[in-house]
């Protein structure tokens, strides 16, 4: 098979993932702001609970008798305002307390949803190729992890299709492998227009893409493939002075229920090898 892998392009653009896991970082953030949410509350419940002490205290000062059944109680009337004036001092002590904490929580949530926000993105970055644009390996465990529970669940088709640009290695080696790299996004870009949104087009390796086609049999799978030709010689009319063609081989294999997906995968791999030996003979 041609590949690029020999040239700059796949080692350099394929995205090296990060020693840090974006995902356990977004669910480390969720976790404190979660945290102050209930901190939140926690203010406003001593808030409440505060305010009822103090007002238990003022009334059974004020009215013994209805608190305690004690009578009576005699006040001297020069300590009266300077018991009103306690506890209207504890009252503002208190809620300016209450009203810097919760600024303070304010503050502290606010820079942590920017954070969660930059991970957020980072996350996203960290699953999408940086050349192509398209999803990146990382990316595809998931898809089809989710995808074939999914077809378990409901009994729908689901098809994986593999995708190989032809003599890549000569374009590189022809015209440098900024046109290479060029010849990478063109072919994602025929990709992503060719197939619908719901199936989702990730960059295998090198110059391998793979497509997996939601809620398609294997004959649904060749008429996109053919849908696919007929793009690739439209796009070879548009670009007819780039002085190389575009051409992709392709293999397709549908998954059954119970089906190990990477063994799904391998018949999909060779049945596009078997097609591109195909081309190369021709040629």
């Amino acid at each position: 098979m041609e590949s690029g892998q020999q040239g700059s392009n796949p080692d350099r653009d394929q995205g090296e993932v990060e020693n840090s896991n974006p995902r356990m970082e977004l669910a480390e953030v969720s976790k404190e702001i979660r945290a102050m949410e209930g901190r939140d509350l926690e203010l406003w419940g001593i808030g409440l609970l505060v305010f009822v002490v103090l007002s238990a205290g003022f009334i059974a000062l004020v009215l013994p008798n209805w608190m305690w059944g004690l009578g009576s109680m005699r006040i001297e009337g020069r300590y009266l305002p300077q018991l009103i004036f306690g506890f209207i001092v504890l009252i503002i002590l208190f809620n300016a307390y209450i009203i810097q904490q919760r600024r303070a929580l304010a503050r502290t949530r606010d820079q942590l949803l920017l954070e969660l926000m930059r991970r957020e993105a980072a996350e996203k970055l960290s699953l999408v190729d940086p050349l192509t644009e398209v999803y990146n390996r990382r990316f595809l465990d998931q898809v089809i992890e989710k995808e074939i529970n999914r077809a378990d669940r409901h009994g729908t088709d689901l098809t994986f299709l593999m995708v190989d640009v032809d003599q890549f290695k000569s374009v590189n080696s022809r015209f440098g492998h900024l046109v290479g790299d060029k010849l990478l996004k063109q072919v994602a870009e025929v990709l992503k227009s060719t197939f619908r949104a719901s199936d989702t087009v990730v960059r295998f390796g090198g110059d391998e893409f793979m497509v997996v086609l939601t809620e398609t049999n294997d004959a649904q799978g060749q008429l996109a493939v053919a849908r696919l030709v007929k793009r690739v010689d439209r796009w070879n009319r548009e670009n007819s002075g780039a002085g190389f063609d575009m051409s992709l081989s392709c293999g397709l294999a549908s998954y059954v229920k119970g089906t190990d997906p990477k063994e799904v995968i391998r018949a999909a791999d060779e049945r596009m090898y078997f097609h591109k030996a195909r081309h190369a003979a021709a040629r």
